[in-house]
């Protein structure tokens, strides 16, 4: 904080950079460094998804309150929001744990209520976040930008979103449409 931080604050000031900001894998590291510094923005990944919304506790509105960006990365949890609850799934770029195949599988159920895409639901929920400006989904290939696209223009009802919160799989406070 003492040296590149003042550095790129400078930058800024001088009008030689438009934002700057730090990317991570952890929350509390952004917190952490939104509490004691100037900065812009955030690339969180994997920490703001349909199976993880700790960052709503104090870190999301921390950014909502004091107009900081978010850009969140790995919307999918290293894929097994893309896949689903397969064999060979990764959650956090690891084999995903049975808790994780389980609670996947959940939220899978309720969208397959809705006639919802899991991927396509696992892409737009954190953009409801009103401190998040961008969302990176990792697309290797034109075909995967394709769908990227078609999945995050393809329409979700509300009530899908209510119903993952009644049933505890999302939480109550994060922001959807029809909230």
């Amino acid at each position: 904080l003492d040296g590149g931080h003042k550095a790129m604050v400078a930058l800024r000031d001088q009008g030689l950079i438009d934002a700057f900001g730090l990317g991570v894998n952890e929350w509390e590291v952004c917190q952490f460094v939104a509490e004691r510094a100037e900065v812009d923005l955030f690339l969180l990944a994997g920490r703001y998804t349909l199976l993880e919304q700790e960052a709503l506790n104090t870190f999301l509105p921390l950014c909502e309150d004091n107009g900081l960006g978010i850009v969140i990365g790995g919307p999918y949890n290293s894929g097994i929001l893309a896949t689903g609850p397969v064999d060979g799934a990764y959650f956090n770029y690891v084999p995903a744990p049975p808790e994780i195949l389980d609670k996947t599988a959940k939220i899978k159920a309720v969208c397959d209520r809705y006639g919802v895409n899991l991927r396509d639901a696992a892409l737009q929920f954190p953009s409801f976040h009103p401190a998040v400006v961008s969302i990176i989904p990792g697309a290797t290939s034109r075909q995967e930008i394709e769908g990227t696209m078609e999945s995050f223009t393809t329409p979700i009802p509300e009530e899908l979103w209510a119903a993952l919160k009644e049933e505890g799989l999302l939480r109550i406070e994060a922001p959807v449409p029809g909230a």
